[in-house]
């Protein structure tokens, strides 16, 4: 029997074999390379923190990468950490299927772009609340809470960020 070939950027990232590092951005297959021991352990700390917090006030939960985050039919993200309050956990499914209320992405070489500009708008506009960008080398953040339908900056000092969201600063 002959199968119908994929006809949607959507259906050839849906027909990859488990595991593979990949995303849809802006309806753009973009595949990615394996994070570095440096990033991966920098994601440790920061998804430790993290669940600490929000296990300690029962606030919701914390994952991290790989997981698939469909934002919409456009858009799907495996970013390093998520966070999903209590009362939306009904988007955890097969995959997230929605929107996380804080994204975290640790840069990687090549993804500066990605993460900075269109990941950044694709998060602003879908109404994820906090977006962070970590910088693995210097340990510097640059963080965004959603006022009003769009972003503006947290402050942050290298290592920590204030998390409007959380109610407290996480520190790595």
């Amino acid at each position: 029997m002959i199968q119908t070939p994929p006809r949607t950027i959507m259906e050839v990232f849906e027909s990859l074999p488990e595991g593979t590092l990949a995303e849809v951005i802006n309806n753009q297959l973009i595949m990615s390379p394996a994070p570095t021991p440096k990033h991966q352990l920098l994601v440790k700390k920061i998804s430790f923190e993290l669940e600490k917090h929000v296990k300690a006030n029962d606030l919701g939960e914390v994952l991290f990468a790989p997981v698939d985050v469909q934002l919409n039919d456009a858009n799907v993200f495996q970013p390093d950490i998520v966070f999903i309050q209590k009362s939306r956990m009904g988007i955890i499914q097969d995959k997230i299927k929605g929107v996380p209320d804080l994204v975290v992405e640790v840069l990687t070489p090549g993804s500066e772009m990605l993460d900075t500009k269109n990941k950044k708008e694709a998060y602003e506009k879908s109404g994820v609340k906090e977006y962070w960008i970590v910088n693995p080398e210097t340990k510097e953040v640059t963080g965004y809470q959603l006022k009003e339908k769009a972003y503006s900056k947290i402050p942050s000092e290298t290592g920590t960020i204030a998390s409007i969201l959380l109610g407290t600063s996480i520190r790595f």
